[in-house]
């Protein structure tokens, strides 16, 4: 193998620049030239390619984002598209490919694989819901970020005596909304996967004030049920003691400076990538299973998502009363 290329799509997730920095050099000093697509897959329909060196990434490791951009695209959803990118990856002479990003990138990176491409997926995804892994890149410092603004939102709750609610990223998963409000000591905390009643919620939340605390949090994440305008609309005719206020703390979570523990995942994965497409190991993805990262299959890996533990909600519950 004698030249790869390596792309970062779906949302952004801060460590994703480590995982790219650690796929050019482990390729560059086995011999391999590396090419950066640019846009993820609307890059490669471009032919939106660039020669990555050692000095290319020098000075990312600790920077928020993908130097490589991304971005959605439609077009390589269709079989037109795959071919079309095929097509530019021979065009460049690209011999492997390194795809890191979530679900949807991991289904581009297998249809690539199904057309012959040599391809090796890096899980980057701060919803933690891609099957095959026990942590994907940029979960943690997603999770360090939510915790940094609900222990700064207790501060004035507690001087106002108010009812935060505080809404945060995961449409299907309620990984970060379960595991901050564990670690924030939420009084309550909503995920996707076990609904609650509005009128649960407020008695809830008078339960905390009736308690005596003087304020209440709640971690909600955004593809929970009931929503949170519909919780605010419900609790403006209820008297629960407590003011209520929200909070959607939105894209911050995708940004910033990733932690410890994402550099040093991104790498471990970055390598071990460029390692599986060395050793002829293709259409997989490099996951961390216990303390080791091993290769799983795209196929098993795209055909189930991976959802919050539920003995998780069970510890939450306890500890929050």
């Amino acid at each position: 193998m004698k030249r790869i290329a390596v792309m970062t799509s779906g949302g952004d997730a801060p460590g994703m620049n480590a995982a790219i920095r650690a796929v050019v050099r482990t390729a560059l000093a086995k011999g391999i030239e590396v090419y950066g697509i640019r846009q993820a897959y609307r890059g490669l329909l471009a032919g939106d390619f660039e020669r990555l060196t050692n000095r290319e990434v020098s000075g990312i490791l600790q920077r928020g984002g993908t130097i490589l951009q991304t971005a959605r695209n439609d077009e390589f959803k269709t079989p037109q598209g795959q071919r079309r990118g095929l097509r530019r990856l021979n065009e460049h002479g690209i011999e492997g490919l390194v795809v890191i990003g979530g679900d949807g990138s991991l289904r581009g990176a297998l249809a690539l694989h199904r057309l012959g491409v040599p391809v090796v997926g890096v899980p980057g995804s701060i919803d933690n819901d891609i099957w095959g892994t026990n942590m994907s890149i940029g979960v943690d410092t997603a999770l360090n970020t939510i915790l940094d603004a609900l222990d700064r939102l207790r501060d004035t709750a507690s001087s106002h005596e108010r009812a935060f609610l505080i809404e945060v990223m995961g449409r299907n998963c309620g990984y970060l909304a379960l595991m901050s409000g564990i670690l924030g000591g939420a009084e309550l905390t909503l995920i996707p996967e076990k609904a609650m009643e509005l009128e649960e919620i407020a008695a809830r939340l008078e339960d905390a004030y009736l308690r005596g605390k003087n304020h209440a949090i709640a971690v909600i994440a955004e593809g929970a049920k009931p929503k949170v305008a519909d919780i605010v609309k419900y609790l403006e005719g209820q008297n629960v003691g407590f003011e209520v206020r929200i909070t959607i703390l939105g894209h911050i979570q995708r940004g910033g400076s990733p932690t410890a523990f994402d550099r040093l995942l991104a790498s471990r994965m970055g390598i071990k990538a460029v390692e599986c497409l060395c050793n002829g190991e293709h259409g997989v993805m490099v996951g961390l299973n216990g303390r080791e990262i091993t290769p799983v299959p795209l196929e098993e890996v795209t055909s189930r998502t991976r959802p919050a533990n539920l003995e998780y909600y069970d510890i939450g519950e306890m500890l929050s009363r």
